[in-house]
């Protein structure tokens, strides 16, 4: 592994012989915008491997993306290679569909210590709660983005991800599957506590969100892809396209149905990825 072929692989170009937070920003947004959060090995009848090296391969070289696991442990390793004072942590993704968080974790992020101040970093949340940026661990404090406003809200050393989402202006509304879509104003994301974890504890959920029947991975196929003003996400046949704050402190929306033709290409123009193998989309109902 190398981390140049790494730094081309996001076309980053800045400094990296210090470790501060200017730097890790610039190679998180990097990141972000070339590596696109997907699961599309469950639906090429691929594994999804846990150790670095298969990692490695599969997004630096073959040029893929990944879900949480793989991509937060690859940046895991890049910046404990410049020398970030970084440690996994582990969360549990809230499920709106039962008001719950599930009973285990089931989600990788990074915790960044730096100039005595925390950050935590996800670059494998993906859709449009991926945050554009470490977040100061702080609770209570709005940290305005791009995509929104998120914020951590700490209750007895359990921490909550939220991110309040502005008005969605949706050009074909007809194709929107959510009722709610333009009324939504807070999400909860996930919470998590500051325990350290080590890849060995992800190993279960790794396994078990790429086979179970009920998982959401399995129902889905998804991919989404960062943009400089927005984001792209494909899940099933519908391609989502979202322009961030288009105007007036509102997000603009466009939806459609792909033909079973067009999938390929949409992969391949809109989020940079070709397949080994034949891609066979999903999008079953959650529960």
């Amino acid at each position: 592994m190398d981390i140049k072929e790494y730094f081309a692989r996001i076309s980053y170009q800045g400094s990296h012989n210090k470790p501060d937070l200017a730097t890790m920003s610039d190679i998180f947004q990097h990141h972000i915008r070339a590596i696109p959060y997907e699961n599309l090995s469950i639906h090429c009848g691929e594994r999804i491997e846990l150790d670095l090296e298969p990692i490695y391969n599969k997004i630096v070289r073959k040029k893929r993306g990944g879900w949480c696991m793989e991509n937060n442990y690859l940046l895991f390793w890049v910046l404990k290679t410049l020398g970030y004072d970084i440690t996994l942590l582990g969360a549990k993704v809230y499920v709106p569909e039962r008001d719950a968080y599930p009973e285990d974790i089931n989600h990788l992020l990074l915790r960044v210590d730096l100039d005595g101040k925390s950050y935590i970093m996800d670059a494998g949340f993906g859709m449009a709660y991926q945050m554009w940026q470490p977040m100061e661990l702080i609770s209570g404090t709005d940290q305005p983005q791009t995509p929104g406003v998120f914020r951590f809200q700490e209750e007895n050393g359990i921490w909550y991800f939220e991110k309040v989402r502005r008005k969605q202006w949706v050009l074909n509304p007809s194709t929107s599957t959510s009722p709610n879509v333009e009324n939504e104003v807070c999400r909860r994301v996930y919470l998590f506590t500051l325990q350290p974890r080590d890849i060995e504890e992800f190993r279960g959920c790794n396994a078990h969100l790429q086979t179970a029947p009920n998982s959401k991975f399995v129902l889905k196929s998804m991919c989404s892809m960062q943009t400089a003003d927005g984001i792209r996400e494909l899940v099933g046949w519908k391609l989502t396209e979202i322009k961030y704050n288009y105007r007036d402190n509102m997000d603009l929306v466009e939806i459609r149905m792909l033909a079973e033709e067009e999938l390929e290409k949409t992969l391949r123009e809109k989020f940079s990825l070709t397949l080994d193998k034949k891609f066979l989309p999903v999008d079953n109902k959650l529960f």
